[in-house]
């Protein structure tokens, strides 16, 4: 396939690669990944945007639009740290504008993940005069791949969960202080979520909001989380569904749900246990399969993302490959934050209440995040003064529920960067 010359100007990008079905495929595409196919992987998601640069523009050039979008490395205070930063910023900045809106990804991912709200989000800076950053996390997707250990012994779960979330949150706000921001709302999915809350609970007065997307780590010990759940490649995931309020009702089905799934897991979780408990990631795992790692990627990339085009899905397959083969960090901190099972070792709900600020649960009718945990939250804030607490469930959406629900899950996000602070 011959690349496609670019409207924008920009210097043409080869077009993504099939994905693999065949092992010869699979060996090229290991062959060719690294650090310069990463890069380009994830331009061709943010080149979606036609208002796209391709590096940061100077301070004294102007423009036609309300927003420009750009991608850079923001140097950290550690020698070799840097957390990779894609920009959306207003070109007519308003004295009055609401805090910068920060994405986070979750866990092994990366800021691509978020390619399909990028353009309602960078509508909404336009309009409010403010900025939206989507940033990687310290030893993921394209930052820095720095070392990651934990000094803490296995048996003290209070400092080495501590340990392992400083990695991350600390990074996060030495991050903010070189972006010069005065505070954030951050909109976190997954892990990302988890580690947002765990930044607003550090750093109180940086965070203006918390916007958390099937956040992981909120219950208290084993539920009914089954990371194989997700929404059914069978359905229709590109339709409208809707957004709701939570209702016990509602929670209570899901939960149903997933405890059924459970029930369906094989013994080969003993050994995903045990894999777990010592150290190793999925990603790992994955990186261990040498030239079937491309083929292994696509069977999830394909079926995963099938609400997406042919050419999404391709570049979305090369984007995840690109950053699930590039060198361990960051991802070995799951096994410290999460027990098997991915239910918290210090889980969220018993931490939340100190918040006072807005906080928002988003989860997929189709999810695989127990929203119990969410609902406890809410009310664990009112009981605590704070009623900024909201729930909603975006119907025909799995854990990914910015993917697979764009429209509504953007419109949600939008109206709650507007909602006021009380």
């Amino acid at each position: 396939m011959d690349a496609v010359p670019n409207s924008s100007g920009l210097p043409t990008l080869p077009p993504p690669n099939e994905i693999p079905s065949a092992f010869l495929d699979s060996m090229k595409q290991w062959w060719s990944s690294g650090q310069k196919q990463s890069a380009i992987s994830e331009e061709r998601l943010l080149r979606r945007l036609p208002f796209f640069k391709t590096s940061k523009p100077s301070p004294d050039e102007k423009f036609d639009t309300p927003v420009i979008a750009y991608s850079s490395r923001v140097d950290l205070s550690k020698p070799k740290q840097y957390l990779n930063t894609f920009a959306m910023t207003s070109t007519n900045p308003s004295p009055t504008a609401p805090p910068p809106a920060v994405l986070l990804h979750g866990y092994g991912a990366g800021l691509g993940f978020y390619f399909r709200n990028f353009l309602p989000l960078a509508q909404w800076a336009g309009r409010r005069g403010t900025d939206v950053y989507a940033v990687d996390w310290l030893g993921m997707g394209r930052s820095a791949r720095v070392p990651f250990s934990i000094s803490a012994s296995r048996k003290d779960t209070v400092s080495r969960v501590q340990e392992a979330e400083s990695f991350f949150v600390d990074s996060l706000e030495d991050w903010r202080v070189k972006m010069g921001l005065d505070s954030m709302t951050l909109v976190g999915h997954s892990l990302g979520a988890y580690f947002s809350v765990v930044y607003a609970l550090k750093y109180p007065t940086r965070v203006n909001k918390l916007i958390l997307l099937s956040p992981a780590g909120i219950p208290r010990g084993p539920d009914y989380t089954v990371p194989s759940r997700e929404l059914d490649p069978t359905e229709d995931a590109s339709s409208d569904g809707s957004i709701e309020p939570a209702s016990r009702k509602k929670i209570q089905e899901i939960e149903a749900q997933q405890k059924n799934e459970k029930a369906r897991e094989s013994r080969t979780r003993r050994l995903f246990t045990y894999l777990w408990e010592e150290g190793w990631s999925p990603f790992q795992v994955v990186r261990s399969t040498f030239f079937w790692g491309p083929m292994l990627v696509g069977k999830y990339s394909s079926r995963r993302f099938s609400g997406l085009s042919e050419e999404e899905t391709r570049e979305m397959h090369d984007y995840i490959l690109n950053i699930t083969l590039a060198k361990g960090s960051g991802e070995y901190c799951i096994s410290h934050i999460l027990a098997p099972g991915a239910h918290a070792r210090m889980p969220i709900v018993d931490r939340i209440a100190s918040l006072k600020i807005p906080v928002t649960f988003v989860y997929g009718d189709h999810d695989w995040m127990d929203p119990e945990g969410g609902s406890q939250s809410v009310e664990i804030l009112r009981q605590a003064g704070n009623g900024q607490g909201r729930m909603y469930i975006v119907n025909n959406a799995g854990h990914h529920v910015y993917l697979d629900n764009p429209k509504h899950v953007n419109d949600l996000i939008v109206k709650e960067l507007d909602r006021r602070v009380s």
